[in-house]
């Protein structure tokens, strides 16, 4: 009989993409997504794959719902969870910090306690993988090292905030528990599916239709990139091999200024430099972040294959194939 895998969050960017690439070629697991279809999440973008395998079924449900999460744990018996659902707007956390406790917070304790009783059931063959971010670190300054696993957190963002707190619910529940969990932390996903409200997406957008692309103070702030089919082969290699109550790092190995990162896609799609629009810096802007993956490569066998170069220009030949994509779920 097949395992039965929970996925949370994957009608949005990266879960989508994780439907496409990983869960609709592994008909060895049954795969159960949920979403709350909020307004990040696109049931359309992943529809065809639900209805093309047998083995991905769709219910829509909000993490928040403790009732109707016990209840579907219930009816559906699962052996495992990923957890990607979460809101990960920065600029929406600082002017609606609420929905985040609730959604990354309360939302990720409601899925350990029934997890938890799952646990009790089959022990360690129930797993509970957690996906979260680099922001929880905090910030570097330009000679620091990459974050390993071993770095304090230290967010600065009531997003930052809400995500560390949901790793540190996590933790608690390996530490006081056992549950199986590990937990995951990424460097700025990029690639295709990515909502237009983020940074790549945005600017392609913005430069297609020959509008502004505002950057924030003077773009000199610094990301890690990692392409999103790279950051899922490390959460599903974390799923089979990931060592219990262990953090796992991943990242493209590709540090850029934003200017820079605007500059080359304007040059990649041909559009001038002076659509370029400096605008007032955001609160609690983090300088830079870097991820140190050595852990990754050593415990799961895991390296970033896509290079930032490479990436990108796949980034951009999809959104400009898709400008329909960007219209619908820019209108709901």
């Amino acid at each position: 009989m097949s395992k039965k895998i929970l996925l949370t969050g994957c009608a949005g960017f990266i879960g989508s993409n994780f439907i496409k690439t990983i869960a609709s070629k592994n008909q060895d697991y049954d795969f159960v997504i949920l979403d709350a279809l909020t307004y990040a999440g696109h049931l359309p973008t992943i529809q065809t794959d639900i209805d093309e395998n047998d083995h991905l079924s769709f219910v829509k449900m909000d993490i928040r719902n403790k009732e109707d999460i016990d209840s579907l744990f219930s009816k559906e018996k699962f052996d495992g969870v990923i957890h990607f659902a979460a809101e990960s707007h920065v600029d929406n956390s600082i002017t609606n910090p609420n929905i985040f406790v609730e959604t990354n917070v309360l939302g990720t304790l409601n899925l350990l306690n029934p997890s938890l009783k799952r646990h009790k059931d089959l022990g360690d063959q129930f797993k509970f993988v957690h996906v979260s971010t680099d922001e929880v670190y905090g910030t570097l300054t330009e000679t620091d090292p990459a974050f390993t696993e071993q770095n304090q957190i230290e967010p600065n963002s009531p997003y930052s905030a809400s995500k560390a707190s949901s790793d540190l619910l996590v933790r608690s529940y390996f530490e006081t528990f056992k549950l199986n969990t590990c937990i995951t932390r990424c460097s700025n996903n990029y690639g295709p599916f990515q909502f237009p409200e983020k940074l790549i997406p945005l600017m392609i957008s913005n430069a297609l239709s020959d509008k502004a692309l505002p950057v924030y103070g003077d773009g000199q702030n610094i990301r890690d990139w990692i392409y999103v089919d790279d950051h899922n082969n490390g959460i599903w290699a974390t799923y089979l091999k990931g060592n219990a109550g262990e953090v796992y790092n991943f990242g493209g190995d590709a540090e850029k200024r934003n200017l820079d990162v605007v500059k080359t896609l304007l040059s990649i799609v041909k559009k001038p430099e002076s659509l370029i629009t400096f605008v007032k810096d955001r609160k609690g802007h983090d300088w830079r972040y870097a991820m140190n993956f050595e852990k990754a490569t050593k415990e799961l066998n895991w390296k970033p294959e896509v290079t930032f170069e490479e990436g990108l220009q796949r980034t951009v030949n999809w959104y400009v194939e898709n400008q329909k994509w960007c219209q619908e779920v820019s209108s709901t």
